[in-house]
């Protein structure tokens, strides 16, 4: 295993494994708000309420 770290500079290796991790763990929670489903920042249900106020119609009941 000391011979791997004679090759790499043990310094500069973790410097790039940290940026390669915060990049990684921000590329998946980009992914998770783009969703519906876990976007925390709106709310468990804030794609029912944009449905119901894009189409109020179809949730009233018909008038005879």
């Amino acid at each position: 295993m000391w011979r791997i770290w004679k090759l790499y500079d043990p310094l500069r290796a973790m410097v790039v494994q940290g940026i390669f991790l915060f990049a990684l763990a921000a590329l998946i929670h980009l992914i998770l708000l783009s969703t519906p489903t876990y976007n925390w920042l709106d709310g468990p249900n804030a794609a029912a309420t944009k449905a119901s106020k894009a189409a109020p119609a179809a949730t009233a009941p018909a008038q005879k």
